[in-house]
């Protein structure tokens, strides 16, 4: 395993990070973010242990992933199986966990309330990335910073990390804390794949001037880069959030995943490792957060930190993209309705 520091801190972490929103048990169906295609505690141990031994040491959930029952799974079997110095857990805020005003998002009082718990969860004395999960248009980015900044200085967060938004909402977040001597993010937690590649326009190029870590979700585009174009798994007949994120350039990436299939074909490798080797390349790229469903999954992302690729085949995995409409934001309206309201039902996430 190859370890690389988080942006321009002191943190090293592997170059692949174990994204954990596939472990948890069935959710309420309201206030979390649940799929039918989550793994219960027993299964999912297995991929603890194999993170670990592989040299993973970073690992990434959120507060809404399965109604909490993900930093569960994370913080006992991280406790079980390695040492707390030698793991970086991190996890998110903003999904709200319950349909209740102030139960989620990213007010001073939510995020007091929303990192207790996830350290309750977690059973751990700090986390050492704690990051909001989407922009909140309804809280002043002065209150959020500041009450970042506190959970720091609290010693209940070791650095603050930030995921999808547009760059000039990522920037004045990182001037207000600058201006007033608050904590800033080290990191950012973009949409970044063959299939999706419009955080290379400003977000990904902002990071690398400001010195910030990126760790995409999503790199094998909720598994499309992984199969031929109409096969079907559990996860894409129920993944209402991919069929929202995938769909509306359906020939152009179609045409994606079979450069994909051809170069796997040629080199003799999984295409899940064509996708990752690509990513791991690009510029500014920190860690891929990987999802591990099966033993092939982690075995393939692995194999990727080894597999080089040209500049002739980058070009043919490139050459058929064509610009997306920015859906990720989308996740954060989702959600906006049930941060007040309790009739709205719909379901995201990363």
């Amino acid at each position: 395993m190859r370890y690389i520091n988080l942006g321009n801190t002191g943190l090293k972490v592997s170059r692949l990070c174990l994204g954990c929103m596939t472990y948890g048990a069935t959710g309420d169906g309201v206030a979390s973010t649940d799929h039918a295609w989550t793994l219960d505690e027993d299964a999912s141990r297995p991929f603890f242990r194999a993170a670990l031994e592989a040299g993973i040491n970073f690992f990434d959930t959120a507060n809404g992933y399965s109604a909490g029952t993900s930093e569960e799974y994370v913080g006992r079997a991280l406790k079980a199986m390695a040492r707390r110095d030698e793991v970086v857990i991190a996890t998110k805020a903003y999904i709200p966990w319950r349909n209740a005003p102030n139960a989620g998002g990213l007010s001073r009082k939510a995020l007091f309330q929303a990192v207790d718990d996830s350290l309750r969860r977690l059973g751990t004395d700090y986390i050492d990335l704690y990051q909001i999960h989407r922009w909140d248009d309804d809280t002043p980015i002065e209150e959020t910073m500041e009450a970042l900044h506190d959970i720091v200085k609290a010693g209940k967060a070791r650095y603050i990390g930030a995921s999808s938004m547009w760059a000039w909402q990522f920037a004045k977040a990182q001037h207000v804390a600058q201006s007033h001597g608050w904590t800033r993010f080290v990191s950012m937690q973009p949409e970044v794949n063959l299939l999706y590649r419009e955080e290379e326009r400003e977000m990904i190029p902002l990071c690398i001037d400001q010195g910030v870590g990126v760790i995409p979700w999503s790199p094998l585009a909720r598994g499309k880069l992984t199969r031929p174009w109409e096969a079907a798994t559990t996860r894409s007949q129920t993944d209402q959030f991919a069929q929202h994120l995938f769909g509306k350039t359906e020939e152009q990436d179609r045409q994606v995943v079979d450069a994909v299939l051809a170069l796997a074909r040629n080199r003799g490798v999984a295409p899940a490792q064509v996708a990752l080797a690509w990513l791991l390349a690009k510029p500014g790229i920190t860690a891929p957060i990987i999802g591990a469903s099966r033993a092939e999954h982690l075995n393939d992302a692995i194999a990727a930190l080894d597999l080089v690729l040209d500049d002739a085949e980058i070009k043919a995995l490139e050459a058929p993209y064509v610009p997306h409409v920015v859906v990720g934001l989308a996740f954060s309206g989702a959600f906006r309705g049930r941060l007040t309201s309790p009739s709205a039902v719909e379901k995201g996430g990363n």
